[in-house]
């Protein structure tokens, strides 16, 4: 009885203490595009309906055509660069490196999936970056091109990327506007392609942060899906009392067994 405390009771208070509190903070979602109140159980009940990133069509470092949409389920961090770049790029594509063997330590550790996270580096200077010049590039920083691609195209392509779609200019008006973008700042998007996050670059705490976010939002549950411990929430209050009941009667019968072998 004892063991079937441990195996059952204590699992459902940690639970319990995790749904009310609310232990871990995740990262919060920006730009809603409407918001709707509703009456559920004779509650109202905040819809939001958050703006999600559009599409995009870009070329990677190995030639390939590539899209957002390729990225179905999958946790995106983007940044911003050009391969002759001498100031923050330099900074931003080390501290890019040190995020992915970081995550790809951790995968050999079994401790998370990094198939889930896709790096994305947009040039900003595609007319000089060529598919061949960003390849060098990511060959000096041993890119690995199954988790982080170097991308180029158009440059209204991606310059409507940065400002309609990620909305840099609100994070860094000084250095990003329609003429040319040189921000330090990475941007994190969940599977959902809601925009989750802006973080320093190139400041090491910013990016610590970043790399706990990502794993946070990895973790993050599906709200389409019912969790099992919702639907079993019901019980739970019933369970527990049955289970504090069996174990008291069991004690109960087995003192009154003991008094009686002793008269």
């Amino acid at each position: 009885m004892l063991a079937l405390c441990v195996v059952v009771l204590i699992p459902v208070g940690f639970y319990m203490i995790v749904s009310h509190y609310g232990v871990v903070n995740m990262p919060p979602r920006y730009y809603p595009d409407s918001v709707v109140t509703v009456m559920k159980d004779g509650k109202a009940v905040t819809d939001t309906a958050w703006r999600k990133v559009k599409n995009i069509v870009l070329q990677n470092q190995l030639g390939e055509t590539i899209s957002l949409d390729q990225l179905k389920g999958k946790v995106i961090v983007t940044d911003f660069f050009f391969t002759h770049c001498a100031s923050i790029c330099p900074i931003l594509m080390r501290n890019i490196k040190r995020l992915q063997d970081g995550l790809k330590l951790k995968d050999d550790m079994k401790r998370i999936d990094t198939t889930f996270v896709q790096f994305l580096s947009f040039s900003v200077h595609p007319t000089r970056d060529s598919v061949p010049a960003i390849k060098k590039l990511a060959d000096r920083y041993a890119v690995n091109s199954d988790v982080w691609w170097l991308l180029t195209g158009p440059k209204k392509t991606i310059y409507d990327f940065a400002l309609h779609e990620l909305r840099l200019d609100l994070r860094d008006s000084v250095s990003v506007d329609s003429n040319f973008v040189h921000t330090d700042y990475v941007t994190l998007i969940d599977k959902d392609r809601v925009i989750r996050g802006y973080y320093h670059g190139t400041d090491t705490a910013a990016l610590t942060k970043l790399a706990d976010d990502i794993v946070f939002i990895m973790l993050e549950k599906d709200k389409k899906r019912k969790s099992i411990f919702t639907e079993l929430k019901p019980l739970m209050i019933p369970f527990v009392i049955i289970i504090l009941g069996t174990i008291g009667g069991v004690v109960y019968f087995s003192r009154r067994q003991k008094k009686s072998e002793f008269i």
